[in-house]
Formats: C-alpha cells, sequence, structure tokens
C-alpha cells in the first residue's frame, strides 16, 4: 500500500492561467446540459411535460431499462465467472484465457451487431441487441473483478476456512462482499454503455431512447421533442453515476497490518477443468472469433456490394484525421483538469473536474444535437464542418483523457516542481518544463485512447460529419442498413485494424 504523500499543493494557489484554461474546459463540457434544458423548455415547462408523459416515453423508457438490465446480468455472469477461472484457479492457458477476454473491447457494438445480424437475420430486436452488446461490454465488469480478485489477501479465506466454513460459504461469506464494489462498478459502467449505445440497436432495428431521438432529430425540424427525451437519457444515466458513486461510498474492505498481500494459491478444478474450458472457448469464441470469421467470409464471399478501394482509403484518411483532431483538442482540454486535480485542492478545483466529466453522464447523440443547436443560432459557419465534430469529440471523451492525466501527474514527484520553483521558475515554465515531460507517457496513452473512442464514435458522426464526408464507422452504418454486408465489412475490417494498433501500445504499455 503506497503511503500517502503529503498535499500536493496545499498552501500553494493554482497558477490563474491554469484555472482559466481548465475553465473554458469546463464551460465545453457543460454546453450539452445547457442546451437541453434551454431547448426542451423552449415552449414552456408544460409542453415539455406533454412530450415526456406519454405511453410513448414510458414504452422507451421500459425497453431500454430492460435491455440494460439483461444486458448487465449476463456480463456480471460472463465477467465474474471468467474473472474467477482465470485468476482463482488452476486453469490451463489461463493468461491467454485472460487477454482474449479483454479483446471484445477492440470490437465496436455495431461491428457485433453486424456479424450477428448478417449471419442470422432472425436475430434483430431485443435478443439480437442484447446478445451482440452482452459480448462486447462484458470486459467492462471482467477487468475489476480480475483486479480485485488479485488483489484480496487469501488469510480472510483460510481463516474462513478454518472456522469449518466450505468453499461455496467461503465464496459467499468471504470473497464476494469484497468484489461486490468493483462488479457493481463494472455493471453501472455497462448499464451506461447500452442506455447511450446507438449503433448496435440501430443495426439490430431494436428502438431505444438514442434510436428515438435520431428519428426524431431526423424526422422533424421542430428540435424539442428531441431535446426532451434527451434530458430523460441524461436523468437515467446521471441517476446510474450517483448508483455508482453511493456504492464506492459504502464500501470499505480495506485490509489492516503491515506487508503486502500474497497471492491466493490457484484452485484445483478436477472433473470441472473441461466445463471450465469450455465457458472460455465459448465466450471467446462468440466475443472474438466469431465477428472476425463472419468479417473474414463477407470479404471473401460476399457478393452484395463490391470493393471501392479508392472510397475506402478516402474514408480511412478522413476517419484518422478527424479522429487525430478530435484526440488532440481533447488532450488539450483536459491537460489543465488533470494537472489542477492531481495538485491542488479546493471548491474551484472540485468544480472544475466535476465539470469536465459532465460528458461521462450525456449520451453521444444529445451531445451532438446540443453542438447543433449552438452552431445553427452562433457558429453557423462551422456547422457540418470537421471543427464542430472535433469539438463534440472534445465534450464526449474528456474524461477519459482527464482520468489518464491526472493519474500521470499523480504518479510524478511534486517535490521536482517545488524545486524549479526555488530556483525561480515561473509556474508556465514549470508546467513546460518539469510537469508535463514527467507525466507525459501518461498523457500520451490518455491520448491513444481517446483517439480509438473517437474512432469507433457513431451517433454524433453521424449528425456532425461534414458535408460529403464519411468516416468508416458512418460507411458501415450505412451499409448495414440496407442489408449490403459485403460493401459493409471492409469498414469494419479496417477499423478494428486501426483500432488494434494504439490498443496494442496501450497494452504492451501497460504490460
Amino acid at each position: 500500500m503506497s503511503a500517502n504523500r503529503s498535499s500536493p499543493g496545499a498552501g500553494r494557489r493554482p497558477s490563474p492561467l491554469l484555472v482559466g484554461w481548465a475553465g473554458v474546459a469546463a464551460v465545453l463540457a457543460l454546453l450539452p446540459l445547457v442546451y437541453l434544458g434551454v431547448r426542451a423548455l423552449e415552449h414552456g415547462p408544460a409542453h415539455a411535460w406533454r412530450i415526456v408523459a406519454t405511453g410513448r416515453t414510458l414504452e422507451l423508457l421500459a425497453r431500454s431499462l430492460g435491455l440494460a438490465a439483461v444486458v448487465v446480468a449476463a456480463c456480471l455472469l460472463i465477467g465474474v465467472s471468467l474473472a474467477w477461472l482465470t485468476v482463482r484457479t488452476a486453469l490451463p492457458g489461463a493468461r491467454a484465457w485472460s487477454v482474449l477476454a479483454t479483446l471484445p473491447l477492440a470490437v465496436p457494438s455495431y461491428v457485433a451487431a453486424f456479424a450477428w445480424i448478417s449471419t442470422e437475420p432472425g436475430l434483430a430486436g431485443f435478443a439480437g441487441a442484447a446478445l451482440a452488446l452482452t459480448l462486447v461490454s462484458y470486459p467492462y465488469v471482467y477487468l475489476p473483478v480480475a483486479a480485485t480478485l488479485g488483489g484480496i489477501d487469501p488469510a480472510q479465506e483460510e481463516a474462513a476456512r478454518s472456522l469449518g466454513h466450505g468453499p461455496l460459504r467461503t465464496f459467499w461469506r468471504v470473497t464476494l462482499p469484497q468484489l461486490r464494489p468493483a462488479a457493481a462498478g463494472g455493471g453501472v459502467l455497462v448499464a451506461l454503455y447500452v442506455l447511450s449505445d446507438f449503433g448496435a440497436v440501430s443495426i439490430m432495428r431494436y428502438e431505444t431512447f438514442t434510436r428515438a431521438i435520431f428519428t426524431s432529430y431526423r424526422a422533424s425540424f421542430d428540435r424539442t421533442p428531441a431535446a426532451a427525451l434527451g434530458c430523460v437519457l441524461v436523468v437515467m444515466t446521471v441517476l446510474l453515476v450517483w448508483a455508482e458513486a453511493r456504492t464506492r461510498g459504502r464500501a470499505g474492505h480495506a485490509r489492516t497490518g503491515g506487508g503486502s498481500a500474497r497471492p491466493a494459491p490457484p484452485a484445483r478444478l478436477g472433473r470441472l477443468r473441461w466445463a471450465a474450458l469450455g465457458w472460455c472457448s465459448a465466450v471467446a469464441a462468440a466475443g472474438v472469433v466469431f465477428p472476425l470469421a463472419t468479417l473474414g467470409y463477407w470479404l471473401t464471399a460476399g457478393r452484395s456490394g463490391a470493393w471501392e478501394p479508392e472510397r475506402l482509403l478516402e474514408t480511412a484518411a478522413a476517419t484518422l484525421a478527424l479522429a487525430a483532431a478530435g484526440a488532440a483538442l481533447t488532450t488539450a482540454c483536459a491537460l489543465p483538469v488533470g494537472i489542477l486535480a492531481a495538485r491542488h485542492r479546493g471548491r474551484i478545483v472540485h468544480l472544475l473536474e466535476q465539470a469536465a466529466y459532465a460528458g461521462h453522464a450525456v449520451p453521444g447523440i444529445t451531445v451532438a444535437l446540443a453542438m447543433v443547436f449552438l452552431a445553427v443560432r452562433y457558429a453557423y459557419p462551422i456547422y457540418q464542418e470537421p471543427p464542430l465534430l472535433v469539438l463534440c469529440y472534445a465534450v464526449l471523451f474528456m474524461p477519459v483523457a482527464v482520468a489518464a492525466t491526472r493519474a500521470a501527474v499523480l504518479q510524478s514527484p511534486p517535490v521536482l516542481e517545488d524545486v524549479a520553483r526555488s530556483l525561480g521558475d515561473s509556474p508556465l515554465r514549470v508546467l513546460r518544463r518539469v510537469t508535463v515531460p514527467l507525466a507525459a507517457p501518461g498523457i500520451a496513452a490518455g491520448a491513444a485512447l481517446t483517439f480509438v473512442v473517437c474512432m469507433k464514435e457513431l451517433p454524433a458522426t453521424l449528425l456532425l460529419r461534414p458535408t460529403g464526408v464519411d468516416t468508416l464507422a458512418t460507411r458501415l452504418w450505412a451499409e448495414t442498413t440496407t442489408a449490403s454486408y459485403a460493401a459493409a465489412a471492409p469498414y469494419a475490417a479496417v477499423l478494428i485494424l486501426i483500432a488494434a494498433v494504439p490498443s496494442y501500445l496501450l497494452g504492451r504499455r501497460r504490460a
């Protein structure tokens, strides 16, 4: 357990330049929430309430929550079982199974949906959406639960067994309570992912809030219904984030005493070994092998479309350029917020950090609606132009870059900054010559992760992409909506190929 460092930044006021820079980023992140409130109440609260308080809204609520509940339950089953098998048992090839269990993170939900519906069209609807979303989002449960299992002191379980508890009772009474915060946090992340997903439910033709908002926006010049539905979606996501914070706040299973926990001896599976291998194989086959094999099939044997190499290259280039610009702006906005959060305390810093995380509670479709409103009213020259889409990426993915920057700055010793100041360096010079260079690897990792999520983003890109410009995600979505699966396959394959490069570099850095 690392010792608590002296309060970084205690007694030292943050640089006004840093605070001003972070303030601009916070205002940018809060714009969608302001827009939704203004737009939804444009014709008065009664009009907004008439839109929301309808049977259609209740139906969408039930469908979205039902889908989220089923996907979360399935992800908990898959994620916890795989974590237990790969961390706590003598499963043959446990490390390889661990890698396979995390690979679905590189597969966008709409690619998984495309793979399944192109093979079995009868899956369209709730079952297909639940299947595709489960197979791409269970790593959100697997990763934190596996990390927690690896850190649990086995002495507590041994003490329980010495008191006469069997393996099942020991797991239920001792191990499971310590896994609960990690599993609940992962479950909430899965629920947020499902509520904000647009690609998989659209390809599977299952109506949820995100699809209804997109349809409403496209079908009418009146944006108030889409904004009102967006407010309902934001309330749902905020409630989930609040529930996760409450879960973390009540959890407390810290180990006492000195030293470090020793690893638990792996449990022998005996005759259950083959069943465990079968379960791991089935999950890996459905989550990784099947989508890749389906893409391979449509690339080589499909007849519904012809290869268009020039268009594919043009689309890939546009995707790379937009994602790179989005990652650069997002990192620039997150840099002051992450540094302030790591080095200073106080109400202003706390508010700036919380504001930067606003994008975490706003689905992409609603952020895109806000950007459309702002551009049409106040900045029409950038409407349907790259800067507007890049701004949208910054709002959506700022939390990803802030978290990476904050962690990287926390890992660098603050005493070096104090030494630089004692030598007469200004705050800006300290930032440029000490803080940023020390945290550069972590900041770069955050930028790489942001690049990947920008490249895969679909609903905001559909609404805000520059006129005449397609990305790999939008081309894939357009081809699958007309059942041109062979034409969609090259875009899906290139998307996964490009996303795999920074993902591999991130994994290699962690190793």
